[in-house]
């Protein structure tokens, strides 16, 4: 059966993201979609709107057949290990034959020339890279305009996509995965429309991104707001989950733990944290003593600047809120690939692909977190248990969800 892998994180699954996956199909000509999935805190350092397995139902009901989850480790990493991370699951399936990204040109070609100099000259770029961040550039635009700067060097500045859209940037970083990892998973690129990936705005009668979205439910309350712009079945999912205190999750649900985290941590313990660096510590803790109200919202607009954007603010508190050390999210651990392979659901295509990937899978596909004692399986445990502290009368059980909830079926 002819397999295409996706990468999202579906917050919420809309119907751009329907498009996507339809496309995705047809270019490829597969009978059947695995997605990889981030869990509950997502590649921007944001918690997801809904918990990983309402968001995992989204996607079978739309279409998708198997849903992996991408562990927290990769999930809320810069493009480079968010991408390495995602496309580890889907190699290590041993059952995917094509990948199929969203960018804003629809130019594979032009972006596997850019990715294949991007990859076997690490050594030039990464000094590129460090030459632009000492002259204060935050990583996204220092990555940029390292990249640029090499590849016009070996030809390539007439290249027909703009290293400054985000999915161009998330396509090439999927293309050299697949580079480093001699995988033969075979690349595609859908052309995004009408919408762009962050675009706060809405401009068409039924496509909108999802920070849009999200968007429209912080300024509104009402679900009805988004109904024109995702499958009846993500507004069912969604409502039901609000019914149950599990949804709208953002930022703010979790004010109270992280504030705890900054304010009894000395500086020292801070900056034990991953990604936290360059006094950052002293900065957070300054910023989180003078604001006039404890909100998460108030601390990133008091402490970013060019150099630490909102991203990269995000991304730190999360490894705050949720514990993780340098050395746990190590370069080293990184670049290690994955070590299993976490089942969140499937559908009755899905459970064939399932049978198929036991036999052929390089690492131990585990359907319950209770199965395994990986590093990073630990990790998205206690990941799933910080996330409930979201939930409106939050229970034990809600926190231990990890060990009982089985793979969703569809």
């Amino acid at each position: 059966m002819r397999t295409v892998g996706l990468v999202v994180e579906y917050n919420p699954f809309h119907n751009g993201h329907l498009y996507h996956l339809q496309q995705s199909k047809k270019l490829t000509g597969a009978e059947a979609a695995v997605a990889v999935m981030s869990g509950h805190f997502l590649q921007r350092g944001e918690p997801a709107l809904a918990d990983k397995w309402a968001r995992t139902e989204m996607a079978l009901r739309a279409g998708c057949d198997l849903v992996l989850e991408l562990p927290v480790a990769y999930s809320s990493q810069p493009a480079q290990w968010f991408a390495f991370g995602a496309v580890a699951v889907l190699h290590a399936t041993g059952i995917v034959d094509a990948i199929c990204f969203g960018s804003e040109s629809g130019d594979i070609e032009a972006l596997q020339a850019a990715a294949q100099v991007l990859a076997d000259e690490p050594e030039t770029l990464a000094r590129e890279l460090k030459k632009r961040l000492r002259q204060g550039l935050p990583y996204p635009s220092a990555y940029t305009e390292a990249a640029k700067s090499l590849l016009s060097e070996r030809g390539l500045n007439g290249i027909a996509f703009s290293l400054e859209q985000p999915n161009h940037t998330l396509g090439l970083h999927y293309l050299m995965a697949l580079r480093k990892l001699r995988s033969p998973i075979v690349p595609y690129t859908v052309r995004r429309i009408k919408s762009e990936y962050n675009q706060t705005d809405i401009t068409d009668a039924a496509i909108a991104s999802a920070t849009a979205l999200r968007r429209q439910l912080a300024e509104t309350g009402s679900w009805d707001r988004i109904a024109p712009y995702v499958p009846a079945s993500t507004l069912e999912i969604l409502e039901r989950e609000a019914s149950r205190g599990r949804a709208p999750v953002d930022w703010e649900c979790f004010a109270h733990p992280l504030f705890h985290e900054l304010l009894r941590s000395r500086p020292e313990e801070l900056a034990r944290h991953a990604e936290v660096t360059e006094g950052l510590e002293f900065r957070l803790r300054r910023a989180a003593l003078r604001l006039s109200e404890w909100r998460v919202e108030a601390l990133v607009e008091a402490v970013k600047t060019k150099r630490y954007t909102r991203t990269k603010l995000q991304r730190v508190l999360t490894r705050i809120l949720l514990g993780h050390t340098k050395e746990q999210l190590s370069r080293e651990r990184l670049a290690g690939g994955v070590e299993y392979i976490r089942v969140l659901g499937f559908t009755e295509r899905g459970r064939m692909l399932l049978k198929e990937m036991r036999k052929k899978a390089a690492v131990p596909v585990v359907l319950s977190a209770a199965r395994g004692k990986w590093a990073f399986l630990e990790m998205d445990v206690r990941a799933s248990a910080v996330y409930a502290l979201a939930f409106r009368g939050a229970s034990p059980a809600d926190v231990m969800r990890d060990y009982t909830q089985p793979p969703v079926r569809v």
